[in-house]
């Protein structure tokens, strides 16, 4: 009898668990590369073997990688979040395994190359200034405000801000002065969204479209993700001659992509790309709108297994939504959660923070409470049940000494 398939998982952590249970369905072996404070106080048996990484730089994860390969090359390597993506190109690359390309991987994790690469294949995108340092591209901003500053490979907004006008561009150059090289663009107005694609040999065999909700500027955290959302006539043929565009210039083979645009008075204009799982649990939400194991469809393209069916309309609406207070301060109280969770629409309740525990300003992703995942039979009843959570789901906050009530904005 043949010994089953492995699969190399390269980062794990808590979104990532879900590719392990799929393996597990479908009878792989699993090896998983790991960071040590990552899989601390987890059970030794999600994976046969894993390999601890120290730090959370490219370098760290290459090497993790490179010796898991080199004590037996895989049948299929998945690379989770952005930090990973690399690591598993070259391997993938290395060893003739199923994956992005080395080319899309290398791209998709530095803004200013995708940059110069998109505008090579006519990818719409903002206009934009690469500079060694923020001082560099002053006259650059004051000529074009309102601008967007970006660092190069980081994630979840982090370190993304709108500057306006020349006040705020005299106090971002003081006090990003250090940061070394940053990407300046033009600001694109209108709504968000995403576009998440399942690709085998650089044809789309799955698509999604994500409606996203953000906070005000300046820092554009993500607040809510609505799948399933649809374009008509002439936008829709816009966002697919973007997607399109973009899956060429990246040379993308086969995987996961996870897109974000907006839509502007030009039609969609690109913001980033990323080609590994999205975040914010989005692959849980996208499975419930479309009836099926996102993460399983993932490891059966890494493997080289057939897909199942792949649906192209929503037979559900799913959402999460992420609970945040109004003003920051110590938690002195959670109010709702019991409430909130057996509302019939509500699939979970996770809360990353707890009584006691700061609330900072938000400025990105990480500094979310927790999320609520939501799935509803329509549209309208999804906007129900988000309103019902936002309602409901109350954070007791206040300076020390305070109980002061904020509810979720």
């Amino acid at each position: 009898m043949n010994d089953p398939k492995e699969l190399l998982l390269v980062g794990v952590g808590t979104m990532g668990r879900p590719y392990l249970d799929a393996a597990a369905r479908l009878g792989l072996r699993v090896r998983a590369v790991e960071s040590a404070a990552a899989w601390e106080g987890r059970p030794v048996d999600l994976a046969e073997r894993f390999y601890r990484v120290a730090g959370s730089r490219d370098e760290a994860w290459v090497a993790g990688v490179a010796q898991a390969a080199a004590e037996g090359v895989p049948d299929g390597l998945i690379a989770f979040a952005e930090p990973h993506v690399l690591s598993g190109a070259l391997a993938q690359d290395r060893y003739g395994l199923r994956g992005p390309s080395l080319h899309a991987a290398v791209i998709s994790r530095n803004k200013a190359l995708q940059r110069a690469t998109f505008g090579a294949f006519a990818v719409p995108q903002p206009e934009h200034l690469h500079v060694g340092r923020i001082e560099e591209a002053r006259d650059w901003m004051l000529e074009r405000l309102p601008v967007v500053v970006k660092p190069l490979s980081l994630a979840g907004s982090e370190g993304v801000e709108l500057v306006r006008d020349a006040e705020a561009v005299a106090e971002v150059v003081a006090r990003r002065a250090a940061e070394g090289t940053v990407l300046v663009e033009e600001a694109i107005g209108g709504p968000e969204y995403s576009w998440e694609a399942l690709v085998r040999d650089g044809e789309v065999v799955f698509e999604n479209i994500t409606e996203k909700e953000t906070t005000a500027p300046p820092y554009f955290v993500e607040l809510a993700h609505r799948c399933g959302h649809r374009f008509e006539g002439e936008l829709a043929a816009q966002v697919s001659d973007l997607t399109g565009r973009v899956l060429g210039a990246l040379g993308m083979r086969t995987g996961l992509v996870h897109l974000e645009f907006k839509v502007d008075a030009r039609g969609p204009v690109l913001m980033e790309v990323a080609v590994r799982t999205p975040g914010d649990y989005l692959p849980d939400a996208i499975g419930l709108t479309y009836g099926f194991d996102l993460y399983e469809e993932v490891v059966k393209l890494a493997m080289g297994l057939p897909a199942g069916e792949l649906p192209e309309r929503p037979v559900s609406y799913a959402a999460t939504v992420f609970p945040t207070a109004a003003t920051p301060g110590t938690i002195r109280e959670i109010v709702g959660v019991e409430q909130v969770a057996a509302h019939p629409a509500v699939v979970r309740v996770r809360l990353r923070k707890k009584v006691g525990d700061e609330v900072r300003p938000l400025t990105s992703s990480s500094q979310r409470m927790g999320h609520v995942l939501v799935n509803a039979s329509s549209p309208t009843e999804r906007e129900e049940a988000l309103k019902f959570v936002r309602e409901n789901l109350r954070v007791v906050t206040g300076p020390a000494g305070s109980a002061a009530s904020v509810e979720n904005s």
